[in-house]
């Protein structure tokens, strides 16, 4: 049974930096990413990363590239997002998820989020 569990949330000024991460409990993935949600919006893909078998892609939201850095611990089954020059408007509940399946990103596994909070 899959379960991805994040941390790393906060409250943060302006300007600084929070590093989200997400374990996975079991499996191994094609994709791996983040969204995030602000009350009363849609949630958005802010940054994903899909393993092939000699490495890795990573791409970005335009609203958040140059600032935010994915990465992933093979050894931990650990997904990282780390978030640097931090706004206002990237305060948002960060959700995690994974996909097991051959489709590109096809997510099928979430976790239960963590508020990010820049003021």
């Amino acid at each position: 049974h899959v379960q991805l569990v994040e941390s790393g949330g906060g409250s943060v000024q302006p300007g600084g930096s929070l590093r989200l991460s997400c374990a996975a409990s079991v499996g191994s993935f094609y994709c791996m990413g983040w969204y995030r949600q602000i009350p009363g919006k849609e949630r958005e893909g802010a940054a994903a990363i899909y393993f092939y078998r000699t490495g890795a892609s990573t791409f970005y939201a335009d609203s958040v590239k140059g600032r935010f850095t994915i990465s992933h611990d093979n050894a931990k089954n650990t997904l990282y997002l780390q978030m640097n020059s931090l706004k206002p408007e990237d305060t948002a509940i960060y959700y995690c998820a994974a996909s097991d399946s051959p489709i590109p990103c096809a997510y099928n596994y979430w976790g239960q989020g963590t508020q990010v909070t820049v003021s």
